[in-house]
């Protein structure tokens, strides 16, 4: 899905796009059908706050509106939605226009080229937890109003934005994009998909709080003790995979980072892994697998088949060494140990264990327990 969220660019500025005529909106929560039947997803609220930036700086927004092709009565519903296109337009063009990535969010404006030199300085980080400890590092130069750092416990990584000072009417603006650009910019450096296990914010949820659901994956809470990302620490292990190159052509559309999510999930194999194994007959069926790992069927299958495996192997994998293990360190019988491993019947347990061994259970055991002369 093709989504959208507030979030800071850099580089060089892009090209203007030339207005087309503003699009009416209907009766509807969206208006995505005068725009191609683009998925609108992105609450006005984030629209709202970036004029507010406007307002305080004295500078009339019409040229973004007209630009984003949005009414400014469609602005004055709660309910309604813009597409990602429009959201991507709209926050190039303010940042342009105010010389602040940051859209009035901290105590002073960040100049057009912070955050691309945030990246460029985490660029020749030997893996993802230095890249992000320099961007936390970094981040933290440029504001006193929040800070950012990444703590690992428990085999989670989280990343924390912590309020240093009132952020008043764009706080929740603020939070929203600095996390998604932070999460957007991990997924870059290290070329994967990052899934989140779990986002907690501080605030109160909104009343576009269904939105959160594309903001954030996974479970979202608010009111919560902390504004944090949540994600497996194995990614931090992960290499950084870019390069000036790289950084030149992801520069001309940065935004994109958090618009589109990235696909590919570099753990996602050991991850299929250790939860079949963990838990073998909780998930015979792939429905079942795909939902504990926050996935649908088809982009499990997608992103297994990308990284050159597939949900039938890993399965037989993690059967046969459990099945292996189970005959040689106990003496279940084989119906308990084909229930263990997954198998529905011992009849379909020992065709699978005589395919992947070329030998029956009974002949394994008996031979791998025999004493050695």
């Amino acid at each position: 899905m093709k989504t959208s969220s507030p979030a800071q660019t850099a580089g060089r500025p892009p090209a203007r796009l030339k207005p087309r005529a503003v699009a009416q909106p209907g009766t509807g929560s969206t208006y995505a059908e005068a725009l191609g039947g683009a998925r609108a997803e992105t609450p006005v609220a984030f629209l709202n706050a970036m004029l507010l930036a406007y307002a305080r700086r004295g500078i009339s927004p019409r040229g973004l509106l007209e630009q984003a092709q949005i009414a400014p009565s469609f602005l004055k519903k709660p309910g309604n939605r813009v597409t990602a296109l429009q959201f991507e337009q709209a926050s190039a063009l303010a940042m342009q226009e105010l010389d602040d990535e940051a859209l009035g969010w901290f105590e002073r404006p960040l100049p057009w080229g912070s955050y691309g030199m945030l990246v460029r300085a985490s660029l020749t980080a030997p893996t993802l937890a230095v890249a992000l400890k320099r961007w936390c590092r970094h981040h933290n130069l440029l504001t006193r109003s929040i800070a950012l750092q990444l703590t690992v416990q428990d085999g989670l990584a989280s990343l924390e934005l912590v309020e240093l000072q009132d952020l008043g009417a764009l706080r929740e603006f603020c939070i929203v994009s600095v996390l998604r650009n932070a999460l957007g910019v991990a997924c870059w450096l290290s070329d994967s998909r990052i899934a989140l296990a779990q986002t907690t914010l501080r605030y109160a949820a909104p009343k576009h709080q269904s939105s959160y659901r594309v903001l954030f994956e996974g479970p979202c809470s608010f009111n919560t003790d902390a504004n944090r990302l949540q994600f497996d620490a194995g990614y931090l292990a992960l290499p950084v995979r870019r390069d000036e190159a790289a950084l030149q052509r992801m520069l001309e559309r940065a935004l994109l980072l958090t618009v589109r999510p990235y696909r590919r999930d570099r753990l996602l194999v050991e991850k299929v892994r250790q939860t079949l194994a963990q838990f073998p007959t909780e998930t015979r069926r792939a429905e079942d697998l795909a939902h504990r790992l926050n996935l649908s069927v088809r982009t499990l299958h997608r992103q297994l088949k990308d990284e050159g495996s597939s949900l039938q192997q890993l399965k037989d994998a993690v059967r046969r060494d459990l099945a292996m293990d189970l005959l040689h360190r106990s003496n279940k019988p084989l119906k308990q140990i084909a229930a263990a491993v997954g198998f529905l019947s011992e009849k379909s347990f020992m065709r699978a264990f005589r395919g992947w061994t070329g030998k029956t259970p009974d002949d394994y055991r008996t031979q791998r327990n025999a004493p050695s002369v």
